[in-house]
């Protein structure tokens, strides 16, 4: 069965809905789903619903470079806690650089792009110590996100760069230092901005290939436009069968392979 590797259900939660969510999940042939921590204020939900939906839900811990607090290096302190857990997280992440959300005034923006990078830093040292898998967030920041891996001496066979949306030049760069891309619904999309993401999908090949919704965000064709959830990466799934021209069968073992080798994951 498929596997979303990355999505983010502390809104259904909130409502009450994640039981909900979990079974349709299931009906559409998605049989798990990584739940992927942003802060310290979702990841204690997170553990407790991965110990209560085992083999169904698998989580992460780490704080997104828009969720920074002034507590962070306490967070990250906290962190290495969690991982001595029964469910452990499956990853460190999401953690890296948004240059996307940044102030308005440029003397503002400098200085949260500063605080992003010192906080990636750390938890990449934090990765290393722990040899761990890393999920990247690096919206409108690939480059600076390679520099600062690269730097860390994080094993670069242990990243994912999730909602990859950059063409095959930058795919390049992470996949041959043995990273690897994860792609969302917006591979699916029909407008022109979609066809450099479908190329690097393409160039990246089969052999490390991993899809995910990041639900509740980013809603894949045919069913765009309604609340994303876990159970709508079997339409990324089709689409990306008949991009690499392979059946879907096929396309679900080796993405469903894929994320259990990267992650670790048990049955």
């Amino acid at each position: 069965m498929l596997i979303d590797t990355h999505c983010h259900l502390e809104k259904a939660m909130a409502r009450g809905e994640d039981e909900a969510v979990l079974e349709r999940m299931q009906a559409a042939g998605v049989g798990r789903c990584v739940t992927v921590g942003t802060s310290l204020k979702d990841w204690e939900k997170y553990y407790r619903l991965a110990g209560r939906e085992r083999g169904r839900v698998d989580w992460t811990v780490g704080i997104h470079p828009c969720d920074i607090e002034e507590d962070w290096a306490e967070q990250i302190k906290a962190i290495p806690t969690y991982f001595a857990t029964d469910p452990a997280p499956v990853a460190l992440g999401e953690i890296g650089l948004d240059h996307f959300h940044l102030p308005r005034y440029p003397d503002e923006a400098a200085e949260l792009k500063q605080l992003q990078e010192r906080v990636f830093r750390d938890q990449l040292h934090l990765a290393y110590q722990l040899d761990c898998p890393v999920v990247i967030h690096s919206r409108n920041a690939v480059e600076p996100c390679i520099r600062i891996i690269d730097e860390s001496g994080v094993d670069w066979s242990r990243v994912v760069f999730h909602c990859f949306t950059e063409g095959p030049e930058l795919a390049r760069e992470i996949n041959n230092r043995g990273g690897r891309l994860s792609f969302t619904g917006i591979l699916t999309y029909k407008n022109k901005s979609a066809d450099p993401v479908r190329q690097a999908a393409l160039g990246q090949g089969l052999d490390k290939l991993m899809l995910e919704t990041d639900s509740p965000y980013l809603t894949p064709e045919p069913v765009r436009g309604t609340p994303n959830e876990p159970a709508n990466v079997a339409h990324i799934a089709r689409f990306a069968a008949s991009l690499f021209g392979i059946t879907e069968a096929e396309l679900v073992r080796i993405t469903t392979a894929n994320a259990i080798e990267f992650y670790s994951l048990e049955n």
